[in-house]
């Protein structure tokens, strides 16, 4: 089986360049590699109902925190059998989100800690009901919420499809999430983390070398 390498971090961190240049890292050192990336917009009906009401539609849908976590938690869900898949295809799986990003938005949403009732609640969803594996690493790619901020807003303005949703727009829930992660982080939630300073240019040829070591 291959090793489940997951990438977190808040909106506008550069998870999805972090996935591409650390994909090119693994293959440079001779390893498969599969990617995903959660949500699964255009790919999952579950994912494209959490767009549209994040951006407004299906009435108070989006005020529900534990009803948004379902429907992450569903897309993922939904994603089970090709992510056992690539596991037994590939030397490492690299996802752009997981179970984490579920458990720190919707922490910071209800303003809890790591160890609050929906932490569990997710852990207890997607990992022992829904059955989804467990990651072998996961990479908190840390900046601040400031740079963050202005990285999303750049992308909302040059990328048509990317206008910002609303907890993108929420700067406050962003600098929770973010000490949520830290948390999460901390505890070894899951699996072990390792956090990397996303505003820095990293080492991505070392970090590779950490991962298939």
């Amino acid at each position: 089986m291959g090793r489940l390498v997951v990438i977190e971090g808040l909106d506008g961190a550069g998870k999805r360049t972090m996935a591409d240049r650390l994909t090119k890292a693994l293959h440079d050192r001779g390893a498969t590699v599969g990617t995903e990336a959660f949500p699964r917009y255009g790919r999952s009906v579950h994912a494209d109902l959490l767009r549209e009401a994040l951006h407004g539609q299906h009435g108070d849908v989006a005020d529900s925190v534990y009803g948004m976590g379902l429907l992450y938690a569903l897309d993922r869900r939904g994603a089970l059998d090709d992510l056992r898949a690539e596991l037994a295809t590939h030397d490492v799986v690299l996802l752009d989100r997981y179970v984490a990003s579920n458990a720190a938005y919707n922490a910071a949403r209800l303003r809890q800690g790591a160890g609050g009732e929906v932490v569990r609640w997710v852990r207890e969803l997607e990992i022992e009901r829904f059955g989804l594996p467990v990651p072998d690493v996961q990479i908190l790619l840390r900046v601040p919420r400031e740079v963050a901020a202005a990285r999303a807003e750049n992308r909302a303005a040059t990328e048509a499809d990317r206008a910002k949703d609303a907890y993108e727009s929420d700067d406050a829930l962003q600098e929770r999430c973010g000490l949520v992660y830290d948390e999460l982080a901390a505890a070894s939630w899951l699996s072990p983390w390792r956090v990397v300073d996303g505003a820095a240019d990293v080492d991505v040829d070392e970090l590779a070398r950490f991962l298939l070591t």
